[in-house]
Parts: C-alpha cells; structure tokens; sequence
C-alpha cells in the first residue's frame, strides 16, 4: 500500500516538473517570437518580405512568430541578418 502511496507521489512531482519545463519553452519560444515580430513591424516588413530575405517560407516565419516552432540557430541567423540585426538581439 505504501509502495502505490509514494509510486503516485513521484508521478504527480515528475508531471509537474515536466509541465514547468514544456512551460518554459513554450515561454521562450513565444518570447522569440514576439521579438522576431516587433523588429519586423519596426521595419515595415510583411512576413513575406521577412520569409523572402531570409529563404524561409511565409508559413513557418508565422509559426516562429506565434511561438509554435522551435527555431534552430541557423535559421535565427537567418532571421537576423534579414532583419539587419545581431542574434543577440532577437533573443528574449
């Protein structure tokens, strides 16, 4: 019985770990991407303009945008150089 008691415990302590640490990244990301958003608008640039200087498509630029995408460094600095930008810059 107590071996059941402290099995469900550990699983609803890991489950909450586990939910702040997607928590996170789902902050940072969304974060990324507000950033990535502002610069943009600052600019006067559409997504497409962005996805064009970039060689990125449209669709993803507005999932970075929205936060649904984890971007790989590459394509930040792909993102930063058409935005005329440092990397540390985009960054939250």
């Amino acid at each position: 019985m107590s071996l059941i008691v402290c099995r469900l415990i550990l699983d609803k302590c890991y489950n909450k770990v586990k939910y702040k640490k997607e928590h996170k990244m789902t902050d940072i990301r969304k974060l990324l991407g507000l950033k990535i958003k502002e610069i943009r608008q600052k600019r006067r640039m559409s997504q497409e303009e962005l996805s064009f200087e970039s060689e990125l498509h449209r669709t993803y630029i507005s999932d970075i945008e929205r936060g649904n995408r984890n971007v790989s460094i590459k394509n930040i600095e792909k993102i930063a150089k058409a935005l005329k930008v440092s990397i540390k810059e985009l960054m939250p």
